[in-house]
């Protein structure tokens, strides 16, 4: 394995450590508390260590879902609900904050809002699919604009889904089991 991707894959373990330990935090955990969280990060580094494939680093990482929306409640909602079905929430309130977190590290799952100011959803999405990744994330577009115009324009930008707010739980879970979402 070459030094730049050994890189790479560090990168990304640290980030997914930086997850764990905003999850642990969340769950008002000691950042430090030897639980689950730790086991998936050391399993990670020893699955590098030892020159695993990445697909194989990644599967001991724990799944994140990027959240962009310029409302900090609507951030703060849709990251209940992604923690509820197993996601470690990221935050971000535009485009442009957004893309800059997944070029630090691809997230599994991207929820977005469509209108905000700086990037909006449309801009951010054609920007996330010019990045090239071993594994794209699924992207939900999550917005008022429901015409069908509007719907096939986000598809057309790279979209996976589409699903109108307000939205539940239950209407997400919904939209995520139908993709298939690791």
């Amino acid at each position: 394995m070459g030094a730049h991707k050994r890189a790479a894959d560090l990168e990304r373990n640290t980030l997914e450590h930086e997850r764990a330990q905003a999850e642990a935090k969340a769950r008002g955990a000691p950042p430090s508390d030897g639980g689950q969280d730790v086991d998936a990060i050391v399993r990670a580094a020893k699955a590098l260590r030892d020159g695993a494939p990445t697909e194989e680093v990644q599967q001991t990482a724990t799944k994140t879902c990027l959240i962009v929306d310029d409302s900090r409640v609507i951030r703060k909602v849709s990251s209940k609900i992604a923690r509820s079905l197993g996601y470690v929430p990221v935050e971000a309130q535009d485009g442009i904050e957004a893309l800059a977190r997944c070029k630090r590290g691809m997230p599994n799952l991207v929820l977005t809002d469509w209108n905000m100011p700086e990037m909006d959803g449309l801009e951010f999405v054609t920007a996330l699919r010019a990045i090239p990744t071993p594994k794209p994330p699924t992207v939900v577009f999550c917005t008022s604009k429901g015409h069908v115009e509007d719907i096939q324009e986000g598809i057309q930008a790279g979209a996976d889904d589409y699903i109108v707010k307000p939205f539940d739980e239950a209407g997400l879970r919904a939209k995520l089991e139908r993709l298939e979402v690791d």
